[in-house]
């Protein structure tokens, strides 16, 4: 199970801790009743729910005093004219690292995750039923990065001429999914080309992994281009299309977005709009899942440290997913900042973990 320890934060997100390392120990006590109280009812903690809540036996005064402290550390804020106080991003991030304590998730939770990722059908089913688990468990948006790096190991290949340049390829992968895709080459292929093409592929690259096919072929291409005869110039251009990765039209699964607009942290029309819209437009949601997938392991963006306005008042859980320990995809939960860390880091651990297994079995 995972430890705090080894919960990784955003790579350019550097808060100053240093001073937050001399907090004393009652001061963590008194920090993280803060934060567990904000998390389950969402209002400022004022020093005598805090004193009960922390089960310490202090004074108001005292109490005060600590907070104070806090404050001027950047990690609880006053809001409005409130006498209580709420952890900053910067406090909810000192609790990720520091504090919090993990929820181990029982047996019986891990196998009713893991009897919902036994499904019908093709590596997609399993991606799409990832994420609207990862939203009905945790209550928030679902999100499984698209394979980049997916084991498809080619059974067979069929390439049919289609017009104006354009070729449908039909692969065979695995045991019995069949892929579709149409590719656009700078000449008009003859059927008979293609279909010497696909004997000689079908003859020596049967059982291997389709990118690894793709490679094997491009580093032959830039070795021995001179002495190569027309059919494996043409082999070569026709599988350098087929065998690319997933498109950018399916990078990623999301389930569950519309849950965020019954959160009162982010019922705002406008940020609700504007974080729709970045769903929609891919690019910057992408740009984290790539930082992920590149850094591995499990990371936690709180509010301003994704780097990206529209993500301010969010936290993102993530965790890289791997087939046959090469790290292929990343998925995770969108939520608000106020999101029950302890409880949400191992749902995502544990998913991420049995979604490389699924998909290795596939």
């Amino acid at each position: 199970m995972l430890t705090p320890a080894a919960i990784r934060r955003h790579p350019y997100w550097v808060p100053a801790l240093a001073d937050h390392q001399q907090l004393t120990e009652r001061a963590r006590q008194l920090l993280r009743a803060l934060v567990g109280k904000y998390i389950s009812e969402g209002q400022p903690v004022g020093s005598r729910t805090l004193s009960r809540a922390a089960g310490l036996e202090l004074s108001a005064a005292t109490i005060r005093n600590v907070m104070a402290d806090l404050e001027d550390m950047g990690l609880v804020v006053s809001p409005h004219t409130s006498a209580g106080r709420v952890p900053t991003a910067r406090g909810l991030r000192f609790f990720v690292d520091s504090l919090v304590s993990l929820k181990r998730l029982e047996d019986y939770e891990i196998e009713t995750l893991r009897s919902r990722l036994q499904v019908e059908g093709n590596a997609k089913n399993l991606l799409e039923n990832a994420s609207l688990m990862l939203s009905d468990v945790t209550r928030m948006a679902g999100l499984v990065m698209v394979p980049r790096r997916a084991r498809f190991a080619l059974r067979h290949v069929e390439f049919l001429p289609l017009t104006e340049g354009r070729i449908l390829a039909i692969l065979v992968v695995n045991e019995h999914e069949v892929q579709n895709r149409v590719i656009h080459t700078e000449r008009q292929y003859s059927e008979s080309e293609l279909q010497q093409a696909a004997n000689y592929l079908n003859e020596h690259f049967v059982g291997r992994d389709i990118l690894a096919i793709r490679d094997t072929l491009v580093a032959e291409l830039s070795e021995t281009r001179d002495s190569m005869d027309r059919m494996m110039l043409t082999t070569i251009d026709i599988a350098n299309s087929a065998f690319r990765p997933v498109a950018d039209g399916d990078d990623y699964v999301l389930s569950g977005q519309t849950r965020l607009m019954g959160i009162d942290e982010l019922g705002d029309v406008d940020k609700l709009r504007k974080l729709f819209e970045a769903f929609q437009r891919k690019r910057q949601l992408l740009g984290l899942l790539d930082r992920c997938l590149q850094a591995d392991g499990m990371h936690i963006f709180i509010g301003e440290e994704a780097g990206q306005s529209v993500f301010d008042d969010c936290s993102m859980v993530t965790s890289t997913y791997a087939i046959d320990g090469e790290p292929v995809g990343v998925l995770g939960v969108i939520g608000p900042t106020r999101m029950d860390y302890e409880r949400v880091i191992p749902v995502v651990e544990v998913t991420a973990k049995l979604l490389g297994a699924a998909l290795k079995s596939d």
